[in-house]
């Protein structure tokens, strides 16, 4: 991770101790990223400079444009101008998907509104386990890679984790797209989901668990809580969902059989 890139110096007023002082400190770059799908304005997410091209796929893999590797024929990515043009061998559904959106670090949706949409996704079918020794483990990892967030307090972190390690983590401004970088690199790297866990540092809403659901991930981890759509969501569709995982402990929201205990 190319750390310095994320973040820069700033001169700030700092109060403390009642008393006022100018120091320098280090702030969160934000910035914004346009993804053109063939040839077409699809959307400009509000951004971290980093990982555009991951970012631009898990994007795409969200939002349902993308779903197999051989979906995408080609992917050119400019990082001056801040612009991903991918091109897919399946024709751009505009009717499905009605064109350019901004988004910022936060949304899920963008123009199109909040849609909580979970028709066409199946179930969720996995015999892969995780004991809680692994689960504690990969969070504590994440929180270790968090550098960013230890320096600035302006990132969120996500991460891929299988049997107990993390094999691909991102920092971003947004948690959406943290996630969506994470999805991202493990589809062009053609890592498969079926036994990961999706982890996380912020809470599991319902956007983030269908990110998940889409791409067959059995188990959602944050040290962070799930919200009440999110767990229906989850029961429904067979995802095991772990929050407010800090330090000996968490909460198991849904889908128990997952978790394997020594006793």
């Amino acid at each position: 991770m190319d750390l310095p890139a994320l973040y820069e110096k700033r001169e700030l007023r700092l109060f403390e101790d009642n008393s006022l002082q100018t120091v320098i400190d280090t702030v969160v770059i934000e910035t914004h990223l346009t993804i053109l799908v063939n040839d077409n304005e699809f959307a400009t997410l509000v951004c971290s400079p980093q990982a555009y091209t991951e970012l631009a796929v898990g994007y795409l893999l969200s939002e349902g444009i993308l779903e197999t590797y051989e979906d995408l024929r080609s992917i050119d990515c400019d990082q001056e101008q801040r612009i991903v043009k991918v091109y897919t061998a399946r024709p751009l559904d505009l009717q499905s998907n009605p064109g350019y959106r901004q988004i910022n670090s936060c949304a899920g949706r963008g123009q199109s509104g909040l849609q909580i949409d979970s028709q066409g996704l199946g179930a969720v079918f996995s015999q892969e386990t995780f004991t809680p020794e692994q689960l504690l483990g990969m969070l504590q990892l994440l929180e270790k890679r968090g550098e960013v967030f230890r320096l600035t307090g302006g990132t969120h972190s996500a991460a891929l984790g299988c049997g107990g390690d993390l094999l691909i983590s991102y920092e971003d401004i947004g948690r959406h797209n943290a996630v969506d970088k994470v999805l991202g690199a493990a589809f062009l790297q053609q890592i498969g989901f079926n036994d990961k866990c999706l982890v996380l540092s912020g809470r599991v809403a319902s956007e983030i668990l269908l990110k998940a659901a889409r791409q067959h991930i059995p188990l959602v981890l944050s040290r962070s809580a799930a919200t009440s759509l999110t767990v229906e969501l989850a029961q429904s569709m067979g995802i095991t969902v772990v929050g407010f995982a800090r330090g000996t402990r968490f909460n198991i929201y849904s889908c128990p059989g997952r978790i394997k205990f020594n006793y």
